[in-house]
């Protein structure tokens, strides 16, 4: 998927935020400097990564920040979007290093974002047990206490839908449980624990809060009924169940009455704290149709037969290295679907996660990615949907999960013997998107 140059990004609105993401078991290392997560478990059984690694150093970012905040700067971003590990945060002196960023990204002209959750959580909690949502909430609170003179915008969640789906439903994804449909209740402890911690926020005085949750546009496989009914139920599972009890304080389709709780009134209140915007992490529309009898394949996560849906590949497009459909129209679609769906409920927006892999330093496809889906963003914008902001996925080329290091999304390459740093061509044509923008 080459690229040249073509015409400028058109421009956004004045004040719009421009951004880069990472998470914090994805870069920091330092296992043996903090508590152990779910994922540490889970990447030392066999056969659960694909390479057989760990991010026991990932990108060593616990200590290199200081050069990772030098790319930032030069990259020239307003923000930075990290993640808060809970793991490391609850050992001693663990919040000692999310003080020592924040310095360092306040000093360099970088706008702290912190993602207080990011899939690694702490390897004695389950988010099965209703008590992990208070738990959070109470670490929500000592974070907040830490940071907050410094941190002006707060992200609580990081896409509860896949920790859930991946995670507990499928098992191709820490903690390894294959629970199908009896995952729902992971999924209402996770909005539960948004919305006390909303709270939380709240109440040590802080602002600017959002969550980031994954969507993406829902296709049907044909206009045959079984495929439509397939999609929409497919679509409710992934978007509706955890856009809708944030913004709506209901569940989709009484999905409320099969969560466990003793007061499902009271916590929907709770998880429908008002936000101050809403994060939508974007890649790629899904294609879905009536079950097939046989196992079908999302993204590389197997999708078990006996599920009411499978999911068909999106034929036609360029793919990413991962396999993803480059699709940068699903995002306009998705934007300006979400406004017409949800109307005046719909809090403004950020694009907080937005990304590819593909190998090399020369990464003219990533480039060709990044600027049409710019482009797509912005016509969403022309059409009305109120954005406030973009992050790319992601600065650093990281440890992908159940990928392990066998995929690349940074602007900038590890090289992972050594941990140098070396920008791409995709770093410098987003510095120079960022300029023009100003």
């Amino acid at each position: 998927m080459a690229t040249d140059a073509g015409d400028p990004i058109p421009r956004f609105p004045a004040g719009f935020l421009w951004g880069v993401s990472t998470s914090a078991h994805q870069i920091e290392g330092a296992a043996d400097e903090r508590g152990p997560s779910v994922w540490d478990v889970f990447t030392a059984g066999p056969g659960r990564v694909k390479d057989g690694s760990t991010a026991a150093v990932a990108c060593d970012h616990y200590h290199r920040y200081p050069e990772d905040v030098a790319l930032l700067a030069g990259l020239g971003v307003d923000a930075y979007r990290f993640s808060v590990s809970w793991p490391r945060a609850g050992s001693p002196g663990g919040l000692d290093f999310y003080d020592r960023l924040v310095d360092e990204l306040c000093a360099a002209g970088v706008r702290p974002v912190p993602t207080l959750f990011h899939w690694d959580l702490p390897a004695s909690l389950d988010w099965l047990e209703r008590d992990t949502a208070h738990r959070f909430a109470a670490y929500v609170s000592t974070v907040a206490e830490r940071l907050n003179d410094r941190v002006s915008t707060w992200i609580t969640l990081n896409e509860p839908a896949e920790h859930t789906l991946l995670g507990h439903a499928l098992g191709v994804h820490a903690p390894g449980r294959r629970l199908l449909f009896d995952a729902l209740p992971v999924a209402h402890h996770q909005l539960l624990a948004h919305g006390l911690a909303v709270r939380a926020l709240r109440a040590a005085g802080a602002g600017d809060i959002g969550i980031a949750n994954s969507h993406g546009p829902t296709w049907p496989a044909s206009a045959d009924p079984a495929d439509v009914q397939a999609a929409a139920f497919y679509d409710t599972l992934l978007n509706r169940l955890f856009a809708e009890p944030l913004l709506l304080g209901e569940y989709p389709d009484d999905l409320g009455e099969l969560m466990p709780s003793p007061d499902i009134a009271a916590d929907l209140k709770a998880i429908a704290e008002p936000l101050d915007w809403y994060g939508v992490n974007y890649y790629a529309p899904t294609l879905v149709g009536a079950p097939l009898g046989t196992e079908t394949e999302s993204g590389g996560v197997p999708i078990p037969a006996e599920l009411p849906f499978s999911v068909r590949e999106i034929t036609g497009r360029p793919r990413t290295d991962f396999g993803w459909p480059v699709v940068p129209e699903g995002l306009t679609e998705l934007l300006c679907g979400f406004r017409e769906r949800y109307g005046d409920r719909l809090p403004p927006i950020v694009i907080t996660e937005n990304g590819c892999s593909y190998e090399g330093l020369d990464d003219q496809d990533r480039i060709a990615y990044l600027d049409a889906h710019l482009r797509a963003l912005h016509a969403a914008v022309a059409a009305g949907v109120d954005v406030r902001g973009y992050f790319v996925w992601s600065l650093l080329d990281n440890f992908e999960w159940a990928e392990g290091y066998a995929r690349r999304f940074g602007l900038v390459h590890v090289d992972y013997a050594t941990l140098e740093r070396v920008p791409k061509a995709s770093y410098h044509w987003f510095r120079d998107v960022l300029r023009a923008q100003r």
